[in-house]
């Protein structure tokens, strides 16, 4: 008989897979949404709706994609879903870099040194331009797979003549404007590479230098020293860590109000920091010293200004006069407040030798190799010169001390060696001329939110300390600095015409023309140095940095595709942590100097991704995850769950232990999917809702103000780019859908009548809740939620204008729920049925501890008395004894009134009434009913209603 009763359930039917084989059908569902032409259908069914862009910052092309990758892409593709799905206008241009020297380096590699040195320019360009395409390619096909949308068909790729012609015109706007200008001044140079780099291109790491003490010979002895008894020769003592840069020694920098003493030993006089003295007295190992001293006893004592203009004889180029000078970069903290001083070779030094006029020396070429003014160092490689100085010095008698350190030090970001400081010729931007500077700094104050909010200060401090921007490069694969130089006098030639000139030639054939063609072929004749009057024009042949070049993509894409619905600025640019020093702020300083105004409203950044233990992944390590692998194994909807999961703002842990927990958490959202699919299976949303409030039991109620609720939370989360909040809010509402309601829930489900109003309340609440989920989660597990979409049950898709794809679906209103929401929003149901939970709770805590004792088995095998207090027992008794019994699944409740001034709640577990139904499974009496006399009353009654006959 109980085989027979089964059939007379309601149980669930869905053809709703439990396991989603994501690895299989998720291409699949990828070549469904390509061709229903998703993006394109999402794009004109919001044509009308405000616009919201969030601009792609362009990943480098030159390999396959990583797990950052894949990190960063999902996120921006929650960005674009989630205004999507609220109606915005949302057209996503994904981009590439590429230009410049990672993919240059990468064909150098491929083609090896002897065929390298063969190669011309424009084969070169060629080679870098197949290399980049290949890697456009094969990023863009690995970034689909993730079920990323976006005009995949027509991205913007910066080696693309539209794009190239928005590098001049910006250069154009910042050079007539007095930004940009070309000056002979120290910048961190690879001699590996043959290139300047700007700050955003360095790295560091730990490397091991000499440091020495080295003294200058000083033409005359200080006339107080000399007063108070110093005989002899007079020295200034100096500490470096660079020995290489002393060939281009030309001053010594002290610290202007700092006290500085002669301090006699090893039969030398010795000027030095007095606070500094007993540090280096350990350091040069002096077993005695002393300083020298007025006949009272007390050191002779100058500040560091009353120094300056004394002379000394350069320590390797002896036919050279030094000058001591005074700096506020000195500082007292290490070595021995005297600063060898070289110009050529760092920032602090090139600038205080431009206040006192001192001449700066370079006798380093392009390759790192000491000249033939170096002296007796010539023809060294600087980091070989180190040890043949400091051997040097030591026969000179002027080496005071040496050992090794090992400190942080600047490296190539490209090829990781080490880098140098190193005056050239090149092109920068001012940060400080039209107080760009200060313009760019009010802007991130006043125009820009971030996202974390803490990441503001970062990107202040890096505008607010960087030195004047380097935007020329050494190398072939970029966009050419676009201005010329006089063939007879060799001025600079940049003019309004000349600059129009090159941004016409770009839109036609793009930056190869440059090194290809003859300027006369596209110059203006008209176009002439002023300073000679001669038209032979030659272009210059160094090109922009590659920060610059993605840093005018809010012209060369936002502002040369506005036809397609982009806008400037952009409401969003997200990436790594690390671009506040790079993308972020070239983006930043082009657009206010250009425009005056930051090219976006909103900065969202991510950290890094690293693994289960917080290590970097490296190859080294062999700690890192190939998204494909991901894939294959979990599917892409888990690793786009995952990244909703962590905190962006701060570096995140990905591994194959992490990734298995949010399997599981995924498993959790399909689980209760196929639930909710599968209890609706009969219902039509349009004739079977029921549409009075009050028609719903309390919990009904309850269970749809908390969806509302959810629904509130989840877009403020998404309005805030706040994407764990949104997983957090979803996962913990379905833990609770399955611990309490569709527990609670599944009695009525299953075993009423199939049209009887109270399970049909039931099926209400649970399509408010499917059509909730399924497109607040949409942007995240975007395959899963369209695979629910397909299997709704066939009623509910039958409503008229339903789209092909939850992406088409628009987002969920309150004002669309089912029944309508009273006038507080729910408010009072979720207050008034807070302690039917709490009591819940505590039945579900005493019926366990009534199970270890063997008391009972099943819950329904019980029945409840709750004493409370007072107040809280009426407004339990207020909900009724079914509807607790319902609640606490019991087949009895009884509540009473707890002794005045007791507190708590107190749970006794007593024998359920009646006898277990072989229908519903529920302790009642049996027989009430002749012509089914094995089962309850209620299931008597919907075995009647359904026709059934034993």
């Amino acid at each position: 008989m109980a085989n027979t009763y089964k059939d007379t359930m309601n149980l669930p039917q869905t053809d709703f897979p439990m396991r989603g084989n994501l690895p299989a059908s998720e291409p699949e569902r990828l070549r469904k949404w390509e061709g229903e032409h998703l993006y394109e259908s999402i794009l004109a069914k919001n044509k009308d709706g405000k616009p919201f862009v969030l601009h792609d910052g362009p990943p480098y092309a030159n390999g396959p994609i990583h797990i950052g990758h894949s990190f960063n892409k999902i996120l921006k593709d929650f960005v674009v879903k989630s205004h999507a799905q609220r109606g915005f206008f949302t057209p996503y241009v994904p981009g590439w870099d590429c230009h410049g020297q990672p993919i240059e380096h990468m064909v150098e590699k491929n083609l090896g040194p002897e065929k390298m040195a063969q190669t011309d320019q424009p084969t070169l360009r060629r080679l870098c331009r197949e290399w980049a395409q290949t890697y456009v390619d094969v990023q863009r096909e690995g970034f689909k797979r993730l079920g990323v949308n976006g005009d995949w068909g027509n991205p913007y790729l910066t080696f693309l003549p539209n794009y190239e012609a928005g590098n001049v015109e910006i250069f154009k706007e910042l050079y007539l404007a007095g930004q940009i200008y070309r000056g002979r001044k120290p910048i961190h140079w690879c001699k590996r590479c043959h290139t300047a780099l700007a700050e955003a291109e360095i790295e560091y790491a730990d490397l091991d230098s000499p440091s020495i003490f080295v003294r200058f010979k000083m033409d005359v002895v200080p006339g107080v020293f000399e007063a108070a008894g110093a005989e002899g020769d007079a020295y200034v003592l100096i500490w470096t860590t660079t020995p290489w840069t002393l060939p281009a020694n030309t001053a010594v920098s002290l610290a202007p109000e700092a006290d500085y003493v002669m301090v006699q030993a090893d039969g030398a006089n010795m000027i030095m920091a007095r606070a500094l003295v007993e540090s280096v007295a350990e350091a040069a190992g002096w077993q005695e010293w002393s300083l020298v001293s007025q006949d009272d006893g007390e050191p002779v004592v100058l500040k560091g200004k009353q120094l300056c203009g004394l002379t000394y004889t350069c320590p390797i180029r002896q036919d050279l006069k030094g000058t001591i000078i005074y700096g506020d970069h000195v500082t007292l903290e290490t070595g021995t407040g005297a600063v060898h001083t070289a110009p050529g070779h760092g920032q602090d030094d090139y600038l205080v030798a431009l206040e006192f006029d001192v001449p700066l020396l370079m006798p380093v070429d392009d390759n790192g190799v000491l000249t033939a003014d170096a002296g007796p160092f010539a023809g060294l490689d600087v980091f070989d010169a180190n040890p043949a100085i400091i051997e040097w010095l030591s026969q000179q008698g002027t080496l005071v001390a040496s050992k090794v350190i090992n400190h942080s030090y600047p490296t190539c970001w490209r090829c990781h060696e080490p880098v140098i400081f190193r005056a050239t010729s090149q092109w920068f931007v001012s940060m400080d001329k039209n107080s760009l500077r200060e313009k760019a700094l009010d802007a991130v104050e006043d125009e820009v939110q971030f996202h974390p909010a803490w990441s503001q200060k970062r990107i202040e401090a890096m505008v607010g300390d960087r030195p004047d921007w380097c935007i020329s490069r050494q190398r072939s694969w970029g966009v050419p600095i676009p201005v010329f130089s006089c063939a007879k006098c060799g001025e600079t030639v940049a003019t309004e015409e000349s600059f129009d000139a090159v941004i016409e030639l770009f839109y036609e054939y793009g930056a190869d023309a440059w090194f290809t063609k003859q300027p006369g072929e596209y110059l203006p004749r008209t176009v002439k140095c002023e300073k000679c009057g001669c038209s032979e024009l030659v272009p210059d042949k160094n090109i922009l940095d590659v920060w610059w070049e993605s840093g005018v993509s809010h012209t060369s894409v936002l502002k040369h595709r506005a036809a397609e619905g982009l806008t400037f600025p952009a409401d969003v640019y997200l990436e790594g942590s690390d671009q506040h020093r790079g993308w972020f702020q070239s983006s930043l300083l082009t657009s206010v100097g250009a425009y005056g105004v930051p090219p976006f409203k909103h900065i969202v950044s991510c950290g890094f991704t690293v693994d289960e233990f917080g290590r970097k992944m490296s190859k080294s390590l062999g700690n890192g995850l190939d998204p494909a692998e991901v894939i294959d194994t979990y599917g892409a909807d888990v690793l786009r769950l995952w990244a909703a999961t962590v905190d962006y703002g701060v570096d995140v842990s990905i591994a194959d232990s992490i990734l298995k927990q949010v399997a599981g958490d995924y498993r959790r959202y399909r689980n209760c999917f196929r639930f909710l699919l599968g209890s609706l299976s009969d219902f039509d949303d349009r004739a079977d809702a029921v549409d009075a409030w009050d028609a719903l039991e309390p919990i009904d109620r309850y269970m749809l103000a908390k969806t509302a609720k959810l629904l509130d939370e989840v877009e403020q989360a998404y309005d805030e780019f706040r994407y764990n909040g949104v997983y957090r809010l979803t996962f913990d509402f379905v833990n609770d859908l399955s611990a309490v309601y569709m527990d609670v829930a599944k009695d009525r489900l299953y075993a009423e009548a199939p049209s009887s109003p109270r399970r049909r309340a039931v099926q209400t609440v649970l399509a408010n809740i499917l059509e909730v989920l399924v497109r607040v989660l949409s942007p995240i597990i975007s395959f899963t939620a369209d695979e629910v979409w397909e299997h709704y049950p066939e009623p509910m898709r039958r409503a008229e204008g339903r789209p092909s794809n939850v992406q088409l679906a628009g987002w969920p209103s309150r004002r669309d729920m089912v029944p309508a929401l009273p006038a507080d929003g729910g408010k009072e149901a979720l207050a008034s049925f807070a302690c039917a939970l709490e009591a819940r709770d505590a039945v579900t805590k005493t019926l366990e501890e009534a199970r270890v004792a063997k008391l009972v088995n099943k819950s329904q095998e019980a029945a409840v008395r709750i004493t409370a207090p007072a107040p809280t027992a009426q407004a339990l008794r207020d909900f009724g004894p079914e509807v607790l019994g319902e609640l606490f699944i019991v087949s009895g409740v009884e509540v009473f009134d707890a002794a005045e001034g007791a507190e708590g709640m107190a749970v006794e577990v007593l024998p359920a009434p009646g006898e277990k139904c072989p229908r519903c499974w529920n302790y009642r009496e049996l027989g009430t009913d002749a012509a089914h006399p094995d089962v309850c009353g209620r299931c008597a009654a919907v075995l009647d209603e359904i026709g059934f006959k034993a």
